[in-house]
């Protein structure tokens, strides 16, 4: 009976952990939509809308960071809700934004108001991913084994769906209106926190600032094939392949906006399948060292091939998709292994300062990723961002390299990670 109530539990803690994430993430694909549709149409270039997220990805580095140890000593209840009360507060702050600014002064605000967004992103996925490893049961057996990888997985999927429900809301109700309606949305979802347990995720001893830079070798390894992941991906992926398929190939803006969001769902069904997947084309056992370097390894031939096929003139349009597609299945298996381990590697009175401190170095890639989108694109155009894809991918894999086995007694259940 108790076995059963302490399940009951775990199940409920974890569907309002997972509601608040899902609330927040659709928000969040809505709000990266609203600003590049609306600054877009008011007559930015795509390297211009680019910029205004570069604060968004700096205060992560910074959030990832300060943030795990804010979880450990407060609870992971405060920083998950004061993240999702940051973001109502950059909504709000952005249905201000005067058109009639000057644009220094419009750039300036939209990107304040999205070093909010991304530290209340960050601050939420941090808590969330935590929480996670304390509410799921740990018995491999255990009936929340798929229904866990389902969840997380549908992360991507929905940022995905936020895409479309941020061009729909401009669209019915214009800029200001949609902010205020996903603000009031997220205002309703931070009721639920009052039913979670106080605490959850803290330690009881005092953590010095030293202590801040994680001391374990795996997760060390782990952040840094981390960062070159995620780098790989936003070089190509942020601004040189949107402004590649609307001056090069001609695309609408709507159509760019539609296929990335296709993309991003697709590559959440995915990630939320990469259990079963791996385990089918493996032993059947949780992802082990082998695992991560097999899929690292793999990827970087992705970009190269993208690239090489592009040098050759072939088809531009079938090329982009279907590497794309490629691309985002093995980046999904990637991300869903990296996720795994982080949490395998990392005890429970510490999982708020390790998994912050492996998603700084997630937003440290997004970062440098970012703005080597826009400066190797304007050299190089996007070839030159697939080598330099290619060349992250690499450095990814060669990392992975030093990296154990997880011990028998840190194998947790097998679940899809966060991806971003």
């Amino acid at each position: 009976m108790a076995s059963n109530a302490a399940s009951t539990t775990n199940i409920k803690h974890y569907s309002l952990v997972t509601l608040a994430y899902w609330g927040f993430t659709i928000t969040d694909g809505a709000l990266r939509m609203l600003v590049l549709l609306y600054f877009n149409k008011i007559g930015y270039t795509p390297l211009q809308i680019a910029s205004l997220f570069l604060f968004y990805e700096i205060f992560g580095i910074v959030t990832n960071f300060l943030g795990g140890w804010i979880g450990s000593q407060f609870g992971l209840k405060i920083t998950l809700y004061t993240g999702i009360g940051l973001q109502i507060f950059s909504l709000v702050m952005l249905s201000y934004l005067n058109p009639a600014w000057a644009q220094w002064l419009a750039v300036i605000y939209v990107m304040v108001a999205q070093a909010f967004s991304g530290i209340a992103k960050d601050l939420t996925k941090m808590s969330t991913k935590s929480a996670i490893r304390l509410v799921v049961p740990q018995d491999a057996h255990s009936a929340l084994f798929k229904w866990v990888a389902v969840l997380t997985g549908s992360k991507n999927a929905l940022k995905g769906v936020g895409f479309f429900v941020g061009s729909a809301l401009l669209s019915l109700v214009g800029f200001v209106y949609s902010l205020w309606i996903m603000g009031a949305v997220l205002f309703l979802i931070m009721f639920t926190g009052l039913l979670l347990p106080k605490g959850m995720g803290k330690i009881k001893k005092k953590i010095k600032f030293s202590q801040l830079f994680s001391k374990s070798q795996e997760i060390n390894i782990l952040s840094a094939a981390r960062f070159f992941l995620f780098g790989s991906r936003d070089v190509w992926f942020v601004v040189a392949l949107p402004v590649f398929l609307r001056e090069t190939l001609g695309w609408s803006f709507y159509q760019v906006g539609g296929f990335l969001a296709c993309w991003v769902i697709g590559y959440g069904i995915i990630q939320s399948l990469a259990p079963t997947l791996i385990q089918r084309l493996g032993s059947g056992r949780p992802p082990q060292s082998k695992t991560i370097q097999f899929w690292t390894f793999t990827l970087t031939a992705v970009p190269c091939m993208i690239a090489i096929a592009l040098q050759l003139n072939l088809p531009a349009n079938m090329v982009i998709i279907g590497g794309l597609l490629i691309f985002g299945v093995v980046f999904a298996f990637n991300s869903a292994v990296h996720s795994y381990l982080v949490l395998a590697f990392t005890d429970d009175d510490k999982v708020a300062l390790n998994v912050g401190f492996y998603y700084m170095a997630n937003s440290g890639g997004r970062l440098a990723g970012t703005v080597l989108s826009g400066l190797v694109y304007q050299w190089l155009g996007l070839v030159g961002c697939l080598w330099t894809s290619a060349l992250f991918v690499l450095a990814a894999a060669l990392v992975s390299l030093k990296l154990p086995n997880p011990k028998p007694t840190q194998a947790i259940a097998w679940k899809a990670g966060d991806g971003d």
